[in-house]
């Protein structure tokens, strides 16, 4: 399966040069919040309207999840359902990085 996870690209470059991602959501890590936060597609728009709208450049990260090495499933968020990955993202999982276009 496919999920995906928008990051600054301060952050996705940090992630490249050390082997994997480790940031939750913006300004904060996997390790202070216990997973990264995710989003199946149609999930994106509201994930970047309630958290990134004010930066242009942010990248869309396509993971897929069986190349994860830490565990990972669906919890539920209110009415819906968001995937979570509990730790850090290896860089090899992510098989697309590109500029989100919202």
């Amino acid at each position: 399966m496919r999920i995906h996870h928008l990051a600054l690209p301060e952050d996705w470059t940090a992630a490249q040069e050390a082997g994997e991602y480790r940031v939750s959501t913006r300004g904060v890590t996997v390790d202070e919040e216990g997973f990264i936060h995710a989003s199946t597609p149609d999930q994106l728009a509201g994930t970047f309207e309630r958290y990134y709208a004010d930066r242009p450049d942010v990248v869309l990260l396509t993971i897929d999840t069986d190349l994860l090495t830490s565990p990972w499933r669906f919890d539920d968020v209110g009415d819906t359902r968001f995937p979570h990955v509990y730790g850090p993202i290896t860089t090899a999982a992510v098989v697309e990085a590109a500029p989100y276009r919202a």
